[in-house]
């Protein structure tokens, strides 16, 4: 039997609770704040999503910061302590193997956002009022 890669969609319910575990961890390490390199301080984050590979042994944790300015310089710093991450996931967690950590923008906020504006012009919101009343007179 030929087992197919899991999707984002198709994680196993152990990969998605794991996870959320690293969420929850990190995030209070960064509320805690004490990192080797004080310049992460300066940063407020906001960690959206962690996806787990299947054996566990890579964490994609995706990340942003608040405000949404300065990814590239906190992409930085977060890289830079990416062993002191490491090293509170070890201590936290369970697990059998700690994770490595690769730390990714979150671009899900800027393409909310992209959509947003594009449904806000005149001509899609003519579209879409024009395509309401069409519904109305078919019921």
């Amino acid at each position: 039997m030929v087992r197919k890669k899991a999707s984002r969609q198709e994680q196993s319910q152990r990969q998605l609770r794991v996870g959320e575990e690293i969420r929850r961890v990190l995030a209070e390490a960064l509320e805690r704040g004490t990192f080797y390199d004080s310049c992460l301080e300066s940063f407020r984050v906001i960690i959206s999503e962690v996806r787990i590979s299947a054996d566990f042994s890579i964490a994609k944790v995706f990340i942003a910061p608040l405000g949404g300015e300065g990814l590239s310089e906190l992409l930085a710093e977060l890289r830079k302590n990416k062993g002191y991450f490491r090293k509170v996931l070890g201590m936290k967690l369970r697990l059998r193997i700690t994770p490595d950590i690769v730390f990714l923008g979150d671009q899900s906020f800027e393409e909310a956002q992209h959509i947003n504006e594009l449904l806000q012009r005149p001509e899609v919101q003519r579209d879409i009022c024009s395509g309401d009343s069409e519904d109305d007179s078919n019921r």
